[in-house]
């Protein structure tokens, strides 16, 4: 019985994620309490929910044990789901920062494909200007065999 307490007084304590919560904890608990008023305990209690202690302490303290279970399991949801949405939001942002990459990339592929076309030109351009300047150069030789 002081084991229950100490438990349901635990319960009480846990800190709930302000913003990821709703009021489905309450709600969920409130409908409960109806169920409880109209028929008394649930035929469910013998699983393994409260453990054989269980049949050893009162209805008032497991109704309380189950509304301390059941508010941490439910602050326990919100605290996936809450993470759940703040993955979510990070999978979004890194897909968006995917596809700005992946747009980068091909912008930067296709300007390496214009700079290698056109460093290939201009080497193309350099070779015929060598070709030219060698040309001249006999020629000059040739002159200057002449004029001596």
């Amino acid at each position: 019985s002081k084991i229950r307490n100490l438990e349901v007084q635990n319960a009480d304590d846990v800190a709930v994620l302000e913003d990821c919560t709703d009021s489905s904890s309450a709600k969920t608990i409130s409908k409960i309490e109806e169920k409880l008023k109209k028929g008394g305990l649930p035929d469910c209690l013998d699983d393994d929910v409260i453990p054989q202690v269980g049949n050893e302490i009162g209805a008032e303290a497991q109704i309380r044990f189950l509304k301390a279970k059941l508010r941490v399991m439910q602050e326990e949801l919100d605290s996936v789901v809450c993470e759940y949405r703040k993955k979510d939001e990070e999978n979004q942002n890194l897909k968006s920062r995917l596809k700005v990459t992946e747009e980068e990339n091909t912008r930067l592929q296709r300007k390496i494909s214009m700079q290698h076309s056109q460093t290939e030109k201009y080497k193309m351009l350099v070779q015929e200007a060598n070709k030219k300047s060698e040309g001249l150069q006999q020629e000059v030789i040739a002159l200057q065999k002449v004029l001596q």
